[in-house]
């Protein structure tokens, strides 16, 4: 079990009494640290083979050899202990063991990238400056042997005084030793290999000494502590005034012996890396490129790697309307079927019409899309898992560059395709507060998955006899304009709100690895837990509003289209009808406008349920009354047939693009609000992101519907 470490979990193991091992997992980013954290756990973690998953500490338990729960920390991964950004932030807080009112580690679990083992130990030989028992793990041991790579872990654990395993993650290999060394892992308390010259180890035992006298810090972790606040230069808030005035005045001091100290830290961390190295591993000579290099000569080609972006993703979206039609008739089966079951057994009244047009035609029309997501989110899970979304993230730099972000931004907003909550998170990996604010402001124009039910039912109504390749062509252009719309709006506030230079990035690009089918199977079980666990609560529970408000009050002698029109919900889209008029939508669009601002989805529920009852019920998707199940094909089949005040037809094409473009630039999801609150400390950011981005979807769509109207396409 993984859950988001909280102050009250584990805290009987935090305190100072306790001995219970608490261990806290440390490693680069990309270096497979949460597919071993999911291996040891049996978590559900995301995995993905680009930076930027982790943003937060995840918390889980493994089993020693004696089968004893011990817990483990998934921590952001990092370079180093300088605290660059915000998740770089969260490692070094909770190593230095000053994250108020939470667990300090006292073990420590260290991963390294087989492939590029100098780089890693870098972090390594920080973390083990901090004293506490520690396990190296190196992982992609694998890909280390294709490229010629052998490293003897006899030299690195005489030399470093710890146990050395050689890992592969995703395919559960060095699971048992690794195991057994942490089980053992409180002998292994690392060597102090670093020695530096006299004046800084003199400071370092100065600044150890007025740690424990005057901030009470556990002499375990002193001297990394004391490297740290010298190193960096920051003082984090934990650090006493006395502290702050003895680390001035002997950088002072070191400063008239030598200004160039800073780097000489890092160049004597390197000096014992390198030498390591130089006898722990032996390259052999490799025949021929790497399957890596292959493949990066066509997708990092300047013309054949866009050409292969455009066709992965023309690809992905074709496979969302080519491949979802049998599950889809399934769904539909099990819906017909419940529907005819409950019309067997209830007899017609309020109850019957609650579980068929309020519950059933509600929900089935949302589980409809569930087989297209999981499509989606499987095509974005191989990408992700491969290593070839940095790829398109360096494509896509020189183009994210001129509007004032990085290429490194392209990660939270590839993830909040998927959902703009966890994007925002990852926004945590930029270091330019400027370039993070501007990235978690356009991260909710992306089209999540909350998006694609209501992109897919309006494509299929305009759209209703086209093939699945001109279907991709419209969604892919749907999901192409939001993004162009949130480039424009970022290069305008970096140029004026948020006014700055763009950073320079260094963007490491993985090997290409094959997927884990597990840690595949894992990740679409928990999308459609998560998204059935949304219908069968919100989703639900406003569909059974909807259906209240179309349905009451109840009036025998009106027919089914007055009855709807003035019940509640009809008597509020009246109300609104003036305003989306403009927009091409009449009042009963505007019931479903108003539902989809809790969340989008229910817009494809609350159109079922408003045309199922003013059908007189039976189902929105039943055409002939017999009461069969609402299906996807038939609302959209509907759509098309309805009409205005004056006769002419509703849902139109031009309607239906005005629709999917307000759709596109709404925000319409309180989660998104709320994290935005969270990640900013402000409700002044998340209401701007509000009134702008509904007004922008308003007046987006005005523009779109009355323009195509002036062209003659209404």
């Amino acid at each position: 079990m993984s859950e988001t470490l909280t102050s009250q979990t584990l805290s009987s193991s935090s305190s100072p009494q306790s001995q219970t091992p608490v261990f806290a997992l440390v490693g680069n980013p990309n270096c497979g640290k949460t597919t071993l954290f999911n291996a040891l756990t049996g978590s559900r973690q995301k995995v993905a083979n680009y930076p930027g998953v982790t943003v937060e500490r995840k918390i889980g338990t493994f089993l020693t050899q004696h089968g004893k729960p011990l817990p483990i920390i998934d921590l952001p991964g990092a370079y180093s202990f300088a605290a660059n950004s915000p998740d770089e932030a969260i490692l070094r807080n909770v190593l230095v063991g000053h994250v108020e009112d939470e667990p300090k580690p006292n073990q420590l679990l260290c991963i390294a990238d087989a492939i590029s083992l100098e780089r890693h130990l870098y972090l390594c030989i920080q973390a083990a400056e901090l004293g506490l028992p520690m396990t190296l793990a190196i992982n992609r041991e694998d890909l280390a042997q294709e490229s010629g790579i052998d490293i003897d872990t006899a030299i690195l654990q005489e030399t470093l005084g710890i146990s050395v395993i050689l890992t592969q993650a995703n395919k559960g290999t060095g699971l048992i030793p690794l195991r057994l060394a942490l089980s053992r892992a409180k002998n292994n308390v690392p060597n102090q290999l670093v020695r530096y010259s006299n004046p800084i180890e003199d400071t370092i035992e100065r600044l150890e000494q007025s740690l424990i006298v005057h901030d009470t810090t556990e002499a375990q972790r002193t001297r990394g502590i004391a490297l740290l606040l010298l190193q960096e230069g920051n003082c984090p808030v934990f650090v006493s005034e006395k502290t702050r005035t003895i680390l001035e005045r002997e950088k002072a001091r070191l400063n008239a012996l030598d200004p160039n100290w800073p780097s000489a830290l890092i160049q004597a961390r390197y000096e014992i890396i390198q030498a390591l190295c130089r006898q722990a591993i032996t390259h052999k000579p490799v025949s021929g490129k790497t399957l890596t290099e292959k493949l990066d000569s066509v997708f990092l080609h300047p013309i054949l790697g866009w050409v292969s972006l455009a066709t992965i993703m023309g690809g992905l979206f074709w496979s969302i309307f080519s491949l979802a039609g049998y599950p889809i008739d399934a769904i539909n089966w099990t819906f017909n079927e419940l529907i005819s079951s409950i019309n067997g057994v209830f007899p017609r009244g309020p109850l019957r019409d609650l579980l068929n047009d309020g519950i059933l035609t509600g929900i089935s029309n949302i589980l409809m899309f569930l087989p297209q997501i999981l499509i989606l989110f499987f095509f974005i899970g191989i990408l992700e898992s491969t290593g070839y979304l940095p790829r398109a993230a360096f494509l896509l730099d020189r183009v994210m560059g001129r509007v004032g972000l990085q290429g490194k931004s392209f990660i939270p907003l590839l993830s909040s395709f998927a959902c703009a909550v966890p994007g925002i998170m990852a926004t945590r990996t930029l270091k330019s507060p400027k370039e993070r604010l501007a990235t978690i402001l356009i991260a909710p124009w992306m089209s999540c998955s909350a998006r694609l039910p209501v992109y897919l039912l309006l494509i299929a109504a305009c759209l209703p006899n086209h093939s699945a390749w001109v279907k991709a062509g419209v969604l892919l252009f749907a999901y192409t304009f939001g993004m162009v719309a949130a480039f424009s709006v970022a290069w305008i506030s970096r140029k004026t709100l948020l006014k700055g230079e763009s950073t320079d990035v260094i963007m490491e690009l993985p090997p290409y690895t094959w997927p884990s089918w597990r840690n595949l199977v894992i990740y679409l079980a928990d999308r459609a837990r998560t998204f059935i666990k949304r219908v069968g609560t919100t989703i639900l529970t406003l569909s059974i509003i909807m259906w209240f408000l179309t349905a009451y009050p109840q009036n025998p002698d009106l027919s089914g289209a007055e009855r709807l029109e003035h019940s509640y919900a009809g008597i509020m889209g009246q109300y609104l009808e003036p305003v989306i008029s403009p927009l091409g939508y009449d009042w009963k669009v505007g019931i479903g406008l108003v539902s989809a601002f809790t969340a989008r989805e229910v817009f494809v529920s609350t159109m079922a349920i408003v045309y199922s009852v003013e059908n007189g019920g039976g189902g929105a998707g039943c055409c002939c009354g017999c009461g069969g199940a609402p299906k996807n094909t038939a609302l959209a089949s509907i759509l098309p047939t309805q009409t205005r005040a004056d006769g002419s037809t509703l849902f139109t094409p031009l309607t239906c693009i005005s629709l999917m473009v307000f759709f596109i630039f709404a925000l319409q999801c309180i989660s998104t609000i709320a994290i935005v609150r969270q990640e900013t400390g402000s409700w002044r950011w998340p209401i701007f992101q509000l009134i702008f981005m509904t007004s922008f979807a308003y007046i987006a769509a005005l523009c779109i519907y009355q323009g195509g109207k002036l062209l003659g396409f209404a």
